[in-house]
């Protein structure tokens, strides 16, 4: 009986560990998966068939949209903001970061 009490206090420990927020990081910045995913859906209705780095800026474009994450905001008022807007888009797996398991 306690053997299969401790299996579940453990499943359910890594069950709460892994259903933790992941976050992307780009340098100073930190922002939720979900509103980067937000992020990329919004920016594939703004240029369909455009590829990335061409043209204009599409900076005022995302961040006037009502779609675009709040959380996301403040990158708006950055001078690089297109940069780091395309690099969120693209989110390799390299800027997520898991929560750690406490032991």
């Amino acid at each position: 009986m306690n053997t299969l009490l401790l299996s579940a206090l453990c499943l359910l420990g890594a069950w709460a560990a892994l259903a933790g927020e992941v976050t992307v990081k780009d340098g100073k910045f930190s922002f939720s998966l979900e509103s980067v995913k937000k992020l990329k859906d919004l920016q594939q209705l703004q240029e369909p068939g455009r590829p990335r780095n061409t043209g204009g800026s599409l900076v005022p474009i995302l961040c006037s949209s009502p779609s675009f994450p709040g959380e996301l905001k403040p990158l708006c008022k950055e001078p690089n903001a297109q940069e780091i807007l395309e690099r969120l888009g693209r989110s390799p797996s390299s800027q997520l970061h898991l929560p750690r398991m406490e032991e």
